[in-house]
């Protein structure tokens, strides 16, 4: 009988996991089951309430949560990458210039429309962004809310002119999106994530294999071109 892992993980990070689990699967011969929540938040409280798990991939933070309530096995945190926001827009438009704070504030007043993440926490960040660069008022009533982790698809579906979402997502809605640029330095924002073990895993050596493989220098590759950068 296959030994199967569950992986339950944040869906910011789902594209670049997607493009590695087929060749662990070959090389290991076990099989990965995979869930998804768009808001990491809710992986660690379906995580509280029970939801089963061999490894889970979420934010640092979380992850050293679940370990002070026992659901993480202590000493198996290990850090996967981080994810940088971008601007998407559909494939084959205008050349837009976003390199400079000035330049990213004059592209979303000039745009018609904006998506993004209302229920994930890039788009809590872009909301508050908006105040801090002084430009809500005129932006704020041009966005576009989209749930279900489908921002940039929204984009190419032709739903809004831009989107405002993490890089791996851009990456992901190819070849009908493309990614404009990744924020400013200025005004980045990094989400980080990072593997825990299940303490209560059905196979914590084959939970450990996945979580190495994940982390291993052999994937950095892929998960770069993937829109995941090693911290």
């Amino acid at each position: 009988m296959t030994q199967e892992i569950r992986l339950f993980g944040a869906i910011a990070v789902r594209p670049a996991v997607l493009a590695l689990i087929c060749r662990f699967e070959t090389d290991t011969g076990f099989t990965v089951a995979l869930k998804w929540e768009l808001n990491p938040v809710v992986v660690k409280k379906q995580i509280e309430a029970g939801e089963p798990f061999d490894l889970v991939i979420t934010n640092p933070n979380l992850v050293e949560d679940l370990t002070a309530l026992g659901k993480v096995k202590a000493g198996s945190e290990v850090a996967f990458g981080r994810i940088a926001m971008g601007v998407a827009a559909k494939a084959g438009g205008r050349p837009l210039d976003i390199g400079s704070v000035e330049a990213f504030k004059h592209a979303l007043k000039s745009a018609r429309s904006i998506a993004y993440a209302s229920e994930g926490s890039s788009g809590g960040y872009f909301s508050g962004l908006l105040e801090r660069l002084g430009i809500a008022d005129e932006v704020m009533p041009k966005l576009v809310a989209i749930s279900g982790g489908q921002t940039a698809p929204a984009v190419g579906r032709g739903e809004a002119e831009l989107g405002v979402v993490p890089v791996t997502s851009i990456l992901a809605a190819a070849p009908e999106v493309m990614l404009v640029g990744r924020f400013p330095a200025e005004l980045q924002s990094y989400i980080d994530f990072a593997i825990g073990i299940s303490a209560d895993s059905t196979d914590a050596e084959a939970a450990r294999q996945l979580s190495e493989f994940l982390t291993s220098i052999a994937v950095d590759d892929i998960l770069a071109a993937k829109g995941v950068e090693r911290c």
